[in-house]
């Protein structure tokens, strides 16, 4: 993603956003403003996403635009936000400002696919989030965004982030981390004693697997830190750095007795190795149960730590992948370079 972004690929438009972290901007990949340090980035799938963690889009590339000319309408009221982030502009407002609320709605969604009144919010609470995970204290973080009334704050937080501010304190939480790796950023979700998911954020239905994995645990989400997260952080580096491809971090297994079973036993493929489908339906006692053990493999949702990406057709061909098989591809050698590596 960072070479796409330095040799502006389009062929990369809509895969990914470009967030700067020193200027508080995101951008298109093909954005010709200069270039930023590679430790100044993060990327994000889409533009709500990089909305709520506090970035402003691009005024060069336009980046919330659809690739159709944004309505003047449109252009009058982001510039009116960007102001000031943090003042709400009421339907009254709006009338006064000669605009009627409804065509502001409609103008809003159709474009960005969201109300104006929720853009305002995406971008409040963002800048909130932001705030929050800085270590500023809930309460100012509410004043600076402009929420007068803290249950109103509270009540916004929650809508969009499905937790309030606080809420690890009261209910369990399984906290965030956002972690970038040489294939792309990975998101990874634990709790106080060990990992529940970890994903490439590029991965085709990663949002229900984390409201699935909300419901099956009855848990929150809420950005932040874990000894967990700091392991699973430095587990991953050491394995790209090609200085160990083990892992021990803690796991919860989510998935039915028949799946789990599968898990267990891909854990057992040594690194540099790889297994067909149809070897390990035999090893669980299933010979028949090979389209069964690919489903399970499909529903794996700790990549890499739970290596599903070494099993293989019988053929000797790469079969799909949920993060691409162009990453099946580098992990299985990446993993034959360094298999002497425990």
């Amino acid at each position: 993603m960072y070479r796409a972004f330095m040799e502006r690929d389009s062929s990369f438009e809509g895969i990914f956003f470009v967030a700067v972290k020193t200027t508080g901007i995101f951008c298109r990949p093909t954005c010709t403003a200069r270039k930023p340090k590679r430790e100044n980035i993060e990327y994000f799938s889409s533009p709500s996403e990089a909305l709520l963690a506090g970035y402003r889009p691009c005024q060069r590339c336009k980046p919330m635009d659809a690739g159709s000319i944004r309505p003047d309408l449109v252009d009058r009221l982001t510039e009116a936000v960007e102001q000031a982030p943090a003042r709400r502009i009421t339907d009254r407002d709006l009338h006064e400002m000669g605009i009627d609320p409804s065509t502001a709605r409609r103008q809003f969604q159709r474009f960005f696919g969201m109300t104006f009144q929720a853009y305002q919010r995406a971008r409040r609470m963002g800048l909130a989030l932001h705030e929050i995970r800085a270590g500023q204290p809930v309460i100012e973080a509410q004043l600076n965004q402009g929420f007068s009334s803290a249950s109103g704050f509270w009540e916004t937080f929650k809508q969009v982030f499905g937790a309030p501010p606080s809420q690890s304190q009261h209910v369990k939480c399984l906290q965030a981390k956002w972690i970038d790796t040489p294939l792309g950023a990975m998101l990874a979700l634990a709790d106080q004693q060990a990992l529940y998911l970890l994903e490439f954020v590029d991965r085709r239905g990663l949002e229900n697997e984390i409201l699935a994995l909300r419901r099956r645990t009855r848990s929150y989400i809420v950005p932040g830190e874990s000894p967990i997260l700091d392991q699973i952080t430095s587990e991953l580096e050491s394995y790209f750095q090609g200085k160990s491809v083990g892992f021990s971090v803690p796991l919860v297994l989510n998935g039915s007795p028949f799946e789990q079973s599968v898990w267990e036993l891909l854990r057992t493929i040594p690194p540099g190795q790889t297994q067909s489908y149809g070897w390990m339906a035999q090893r669980i006692g299933k010979p028949g149960a090979s389209r069964a053990v690919g489903h399970a493999n499909g529903r794996n949702i700790l990549a890499i730590v739970i290596p599903c990406h070494r099993v293989i057709r019988s053929d000797g061909s790469l079969s799909g992948y949920g993060g691409g098989v162009w990453r099946k591809r580098w992990l299985l050698d990446h993993e034959s370079e360094n298999q002497s590596i425990s």
